[in-house]
């Protein structure tokens, strides 16, 4: 396979990095995590219209640029570098795909109003106590004389605070388990019905667990056919995967760059730390695992447009590979920083926590681990 950018991405990569050093310092973002809204000002809307950067991984027939995954990769890695609170997973990887595809006046309204940087969008898949098969969902959906009515219940769906709109899971048919009978729904946060309690997640962000009581729907919420969701749900959760494994990477390095930065400035018995051979071996180790984690999320972003089980497996392999070595490379940097690097004031454990709520995200270590396993028997 090969892994060498084109230029284009080159200058992608570079410009969004510029972006990024020059207007999301690590203060901005400790003090907008903390604020009311959750979310810097103007940011998005920067990143859309100045940079141009949320339609880069769409084709120019939907209002994109003619990307795709190695376009959604690079953007990841630095939004990972900068820690950036922007949903852009949900809004863009996940939202604006579902939205492509589903085509129709309504969607393509919404996708432009996505691409401009004017709202932001949620995925409401998971439910208390189903992990993350996506099979297993309560939330049912029933067809009246006017359209749909949607009841059940969605937790941690991150983002919710922030998005007009939410994509939304539920069962039209068959029973908790079937692989058929699962359909998606695009619901606008303004219906009736809806109940939403919001909160600041650990690494962070904010998310809320929704209710849905006898929500009326009409029936172009219905994105797809009825029923048939499963295998576009399943290829979406690798596309999310895929993306946030990439963000990982990006931590992943900015906690290797600030621990050798802070290891050549800090001395003890007059040397600098860096100068011990103990702390360099446990510095390469920490090169190494995020080479192999790095090598593991290319693969896994080439296989997004393959057969299905190459695809899953691919990305499977990824998430556990991110789920070891951000623990490890984690684990390290705030070790490295000895008592500095248990602090809220610096950003190294902001950087941890978010590692950590990653290897838990659309799946853990033990999931993927599972899911990768049975995968190979195919």
């Amino acid at each position: 396979m090969d892994f060498t950018f084109s230029e284009e991405q080159k200058m992608l990569r570079a410009s969004l990095r510029r972006f990024l050093d020059d207007r999301y310092p690590f203060k901005l973002r400790y003090a907008a995590s903390r604020s009311l809204h959750g979310l810097p000002d103007g940011i998005w809307s920067d990143l859309a219209n100045e940079l141009g950067i949320l339609g880069v991984g769409l084709s120019e027939r939907h209002g994109g640029f003619g990307g795709g995954p190695v376009e959604h990769m690079i953007i990841m890695e630095e939004l990972g570098r900068a820690l950036v609170l922007e949903p852009y997973v949900e809004t863009i990887v996940i939202g604006a795909e579902l939205l492509a595809r589903s085509g129709g006046p309504k969607a393509a309204s919404l996708l432009e109003a996505v691409l401009s940087g004017q709202c932001l969008l949620a995925y409401a898949w998971a439910e208390t106590g189903m992990g993350a098969d996506v099979s297993a969902i309560a939330t049912t959906a029933e067809r009246d004389a006017k359209g749909w009515r949607l009841s059940g219940g969605k937790t941690v769906v991150t983002g919710a605070p922030w998005a007009s709109h939410l994509f939304v899971t539920a069962r039209t048919s068959g029973s908790v388990g079937d692989k058929g009978g699962i359909s998606l729904f695009l619901v606008d946060k303004s219906h009736g019905g809806i109940s939403f309690k919001d909160y600041p997640t650990i690494d962070g962000r904010r998310a809320s667990d929704i209710e849905f009581v006898d929500v009326a729907l009409p029936f172009d919420a219905l994105l797809g056919r009825e029923g048939d969701a499963l295998a576009l749900l399943e290829e979406i959760a690798d596309r999310a995967v895929a993306a946030l494994c990439a963000e990982a990477i990006g931590i992943m390095e900015h906690l290797l760059d600030a621990t050798m930065t802070y290891t050549k400035e800090r001395k003890q018995f007059g040397k600098a730390l860096a100068t011990f051979q103990v702390l360099q071996h446990r510095m390469a180790d920490m090169l190494i695992e995020t080479e192999l984690a790095t090598s593991a999320v290319y693969l896994s972003t080439l296989e997004l447009d393959a057969h299905p089980i190459a695809r899953a497996r691919a990305a499977s392999g990824a998430k556990v590979m991110i789920g070891a070595a951000g623990r490890f490379v984690g684990h390290n940097a705030i070790q490295l920083h000895g008592g500095m690097g248990m602090t809220d004031d610096l950003a190294i454990g902001h950087y941890f926590k978010r590692l950590i709520t990653i290897a838990a995200e659309f799946g853990d270590d033990d999931h993927h681990s599972a899911r990768h396993n049975a995968l190979a028997k195919c």
